[in-house]
């Protein structure tokens, strides 16, 4: 049993070793810093940071119908159901706000360098 346990652990550190050695992503490096999720009535993250040329994407994953309406009219997403998703390429620096047009509270911010 001791022997077993041993081997298991050894397996275990021996795949962490080898994830670490063949440069395996953690979650927190592979996560896509231009999406935005809409859930729970909140954007998630705001603010955003981007650089200048990067593509924003909004995805709905409340149940229900949201919009994001930047403040000035730089853009503008129909009604996005579940699931639905709204992308904007923002190529100039600036600081963008937005919100929910059916849900005026929903406020955020995307921050262009």
């Amino acid at each position: 049993m001791i022997l077993k346990r041993t081997r298991l652990l050894l397996t275990a550190f021996g795949m962490v070793l080898w994830g670490v050695e063949v440069g395996i992503p953690s979650v927190a490096e592979s996560a896509d810093a231009t999406n935005v999720v809409v859930k729970d009535f909140k954007f998630m993250p705001t603010p955003l940071t981007v650089k200048a040329g990067s593509t924003v994407t909004w995805t709905n994953k409340d149940d229900d119908v949201h919009t994001v309406v930047s403040d000035t009219g730089a853009f503008k997403s129909g009604a996005m159901d579940t699931n639905d998703s709204y992308s904007f390429k923002f190529d100039k620096p600036g600081t963008y706000h937005f919100t929910c047009s059916l849900h005026p509270r929903m406020v955020g911010t995307i921050v262009v360098q």
